[in-house]
């Protein structure tokens, strides 16, 4: 029996595992297992070729637990070791050399998931004592049995075992006691060992007997040791590719919208496949449903800075043994061959995009209110993607018909180019809601788009400013003749007194709480709406974009804003105006005269002192002067009050804003009842 120290001090040997491993850990089990199935491949490579001579069919790694003795025991029947590979292995990896060692060993997939070394440590972060019961394939190997207890201390010596394999027997401690639970185990196992290239098999297989769960006389296999990945394209049907993906996925309620197969060998290695999920429209966005592998073995769902931000939406499996494990992102960020990887990623993507574009033109129409989110998101995050995607990218219009930029581009630029030369995308975000406005708009024979995805202000955005002659306006923010003015629009004809005092009996019946209306009045013709309301592009971007960026809050504590544009040559506001003006002139009169009065003593005041510094102005002039402004002030709030109760009483006037309301889908509770009960009011 032989006695000594491991080659690393206490202190540094937790250090060594948190930085070389993650420091979850429940990472142990995918370490010890990761081990258990290297050195059983290890054996078979031997075996193929003939340097070892024994039968390697069948050969599984087996996981055992055992609550009695509190022990979690991974079993294989691989290479094992002897004795001098054991401290070779498990007692000579000091810290201050394990740089150097990874180094050493960095184009050897396997040296940290494969032998055994900084991985096998992990199991010190649930074990009070672990112990490793060996024997080596050699012939005439004798058996050695480590033990350790997660300090410097270890005994090694020699034991009796028939078989040659490994047996890791790790106890656990009484903090982790959940690791030897069934249920645990097999969540771990099934989480990180599902795909390894060697069988796993944890108990019996269990059926419902009797009204219980029973065991078999069958293993439980944890893993496909063969998963759809590693084999050729041309093996496979797109039946196997939707089987793979509801393995991988099996709570998803909805088939993917198609799936890329990655298979790259030169000149760094990589292969998985990638599925393009249907996603809700509502956009809760679900990152890290990609999982990356090494080797088949599970590694992470984080693949942010392996794979470009916006393939971070796709689901799948990337797999590839050139990407370091364990390391910070902004390392994975300047790795060359992650570089690379992510560039043929992009590459392939856009590629495959392009040939169902081409190839199914029809298909992909029929699919690409789905896939706009992934490929807006990659124009507006990935300049190299926008280069390869700008061929591809359609936009469809309330019609249902769909247009690439330059057909959509030919098909407007005649109609829909404005004074200015700026070519007018006219959209809708909601088709039923703006209705009356897209009609407008066709009636003038222009076509409208549908933008009501979640990315569509900020692709509206991009678009505008790579292409300074383009302008998206959507179809209810202003007068259709002002939406794409071809000449001069027409002036109205009310004066600025009728137009002032018709703003008050507007204003009177419009929403007050949570949102500000602005009042214009504008000559659209006889055959136009009475009134319509209309708001401004720019405001309702910006707090569109601010619902999605909590930076730009400024704009998204502002109240919504609004324009009520009255038309001044329709009939029903022509005779609102002409009663306003009957029914209000005995009471206005007296009151617009004092104005008049006050307003000219004040403007006497202002000549007696127009060359004068303010300093040099008599007190009692500008006190006179504040007495006429204050009285002034006082009568046209008067006016306004009277202008205002006249308006609340007119049921033409509160018909005309509803209308313009409901138009815009904004008359709604207590409003909309008003209304209605109103409407049949004035059919009586």
């Amino acid at each position: 029996m032989a006695t000594g120290k491991i080659g690393v001090s206490t202190q540094n040997l937790f250090p060594i595992i948190k930085k070389f491993l993650y420091s979850d850990h429940e990472i142990f089990l995918r370490e010890i297992v990761s081990n258990a199935v290297d050195a059983t491949q290890k054996l078979k490579v031997l075996a193929s070729s003939g340097e070892f001579k024994g039968d390697v069919s069948g050969l599984r790694v087996r996981v055992k637990a055992d609550k009695e003795a509190g022990t979690l025991t991974v079993s294989d029947s691989g290479i094992g070791m002897t004795q001098e590979e054991v401290e070779k292995y498990i007692n000579q990896i000091a810290f201050s050399g394990a740089e150097e060692f990874l180094e050493k060993h960095k184009d050897d997939a396997a040296t940290i998931i494969g032998h055994f070394g900084l991985g096998f440590y992990s199991a010190f972060m649930v074990s009070d004592k672990v112990e490793i019961i060996t024997k080596s394939y050699k012939e005439g190997a004798q058996a050695v049995k480590w033990t350790g207890e997660g300090d410097t201390e270890y005994t090694l010596e020699n034991v009796e075992k028939e078989e040659r394999g490994t047996d890791i027997i790790m106890y656990i401690n009484s903090e982790e006691k959940d690791f030897l639970e069934e249920n645990k185990i097999q969540d771990l196992l099934t989480k990180y060992c599902k795909f390894l290239p060697i069988e796993i098999t944890f108990g019996k297989k269990k059926e419902w007997k009797d009204g219980k769960q029973v065991e078999t006389e069958e293993d439980n296999v944890i893993n496909d040791t063969n998963p759809l990945w590693t084999r050729k394209p041309a093996e496979l049907k797109e039946e196997d590719y939707q089987k793979f993906y509801r393995e991988l996925y099996p709570m998803s309620m909805s088939d993917p919208l198609f799936h890329i197969h990655l298979n790259v060998d030169y000149p760094f290695n990589l292969t998985g496949v990638l599925y393009f999920p249907k996603i809700d429209n509502k956009f809760e966005i679900q990152k890290n449903k990609i999982q990356l592998y090494s080797n088949q073995v599970y590694v992470s769902d984080s693949v942010e800075g392996i794979v470009p931000e916006y393939l971070t939406l796709l689901h799948g499996v990337i797999d590839s043994p050139d990407i370091p494990l364990n390391v910070s992102r902004s390392y994975l960020q300047s790795d060359r061959n992650v570089k690379k990887i992510s560039n043929h990623i992009t590459k392939k993507v856009a590629d495959s995009l392009t040939d169902i574009f081409k190839n199914s033109r029809e298909d992909y129409e029929k699919k690409w209110d789905d896939l706009k989110v992934f490929i807006q998101y990659g124009i507006l995050t990935d300049e190299k993607f926008a280069e390869r995607a700008n061929q591809i990218v359609l936009l469809k219009d309330t019609d249902n018909r769909y247009f690439t930029l330059e057909e959509y581009e030919n098909l407007v630029k005649v109609n829909q180019t404005d004074k200015d030369n700026h070519i007018v995308y006219l959209y809708a975000t909601d088709v039923q809601e703006q209705f009356t406005y897209i009609q407008a708009a066709k009636d003038k024979g222009y076509d409208v788009l549908v933008m009501d995805g979640q990315l569509d202000t900020h692709f509206i955005n991009y678009t505008e400013q790579k292409n300074t002659n383009h302008k998206f306006l959507r179809v209810d923010s202003d007068v259709i003749d002002k939406l794409i003015p071809k000449n001069e629009t027409k002036e109205t004809s009310w004066s600025e007194a009728e137009q002032e005092e018709m703003r008050d009996v507007f204003n009177s019946q419009l929403p007050k709480e949570g949102v500000m209306y602005m009042g214009n009045f504008e000559a659209l013709g006889e055959s136009a709406d009475p009134v319509v309301i209309t708001r401004s592009e720019f405001m309702r971007r910006m707090k569109e974009m601010a619902a999605m960026n909590p930076g730009m809050g400024f704009y998204g504590a502002m109240d919504d804003q609004f324009t009520l544009v009255v038309n001044t040559d329709h009939k029903l506001v022509k005779g609102v105006l002409a009663d306003e003006q009957k029914e209000m002139a005995a009471k206005l009169e007296p009151i617009d005269f004092e104005i008049k009065e006050n307003e000219g003593k004040q403007i006497e005041i202002d000549e007696l002192n127009k060359d004068k510094k303010d300093e040099e102005i008599p007190q009692v002039d500008k006190d006179r002067k504040k007495e006429y402004s204050d009285k002034v002030n006082e009568l046209k709030k008067q006016k306004q009050e009277l202008l205002q109760e006249y308006g609340r009483g007119n049921k033409i006037v509160g018909q005309l804003i509803d209308l313009a309301l409901l138009a815009n889908g904004l008359l709604k509770g207590e409003a909309l009842n008003k209304f209605v009960r109103r409407s049949v009011e004035l059919i009586k």
